[in-house]
């Protein structure tokens, strides 16, 4: 088994045990769920925010950017991540986050960062996509700076529009896991 084979069976491992819980909730969406995937229980931890970085720059590794970035606070640990093994494999990569609404002080930024300028090519991320409105709301900020958003890529699509919605917008999702995978680690 390769590497990065084996680099995706250990995070998908990692998502069923640690991430996953059934149960009724209310997404982010406003939809109801019998399950819920908290993929910060696992990006937060150093094993699941390497194998994060590393699957996503492995997913991105064809494509031409200046960066990579995304919403606070599901981008977080994985762009943190991202930096580093970027670094160590000799290709650094800038990062950037997106806030929910500009600072109400100092610069009064809603991207932090290195300055993303017109013109620029990013990838954005996230940790799971449902609907796609984080990243929505992602293109919504990154279009009027004149920042091109070539490709989004999340952990886990749970297949409830998100792909469909960036589509429509123009911009490719691709995951590194499908709800499907999930369920059927979680079932045997």
């Amino acid at each position: 088994m390769d590497v990065l084979r084996k680099e995706r069976q250990d995070l998908l491992e990692l998502l069923t045990k640690e991430a996953y819980v059934k149960g009724k909730v209310i997404l982010s969406s406003g939809k109801e769920s019998d399950y819920y995937v908290d993929a910060r229980r696992v990006t937060l931890t150093a094993k699941g925010a390497y194998l994060c970085a590393r699957l996503i720059l492995d997913h991105v590794k064809d494509e031409s950017y200046d960066a990579i970035g995304g919403p606070t606070l599901g981008a977080d640990p994985m762009l943190g991540a991202i930096g580093v093994v970027s670094l160590q494999a000799g290709r650094p990569v800038n990062t950037f986050i997106i806030r929910k609404a500009p600072k109400a002080h100092g610069k009064q930024r809603q991207v932090e960062g290195p300055a993303l300028r017109k013109d620029n090519k990013v990838i954005l991320i996230d940790d799971v996509a449902t609907t796609g409105k984080a990243f929505l709301e992602s293109l919504d900020v990154l279009i009027p700076m004149g920042v091109r958003v070539v490709k989004a890529v999340c952990v886990l699509d749970r297949g409830e529009g998100a792909r469909e919605a960036l589509a429509a917008r123009g911009c490719e999702l691709v995951s590194i896991f499908d709800i499907s995978e999930i369920h059927k680690q979680v079932n045997g």
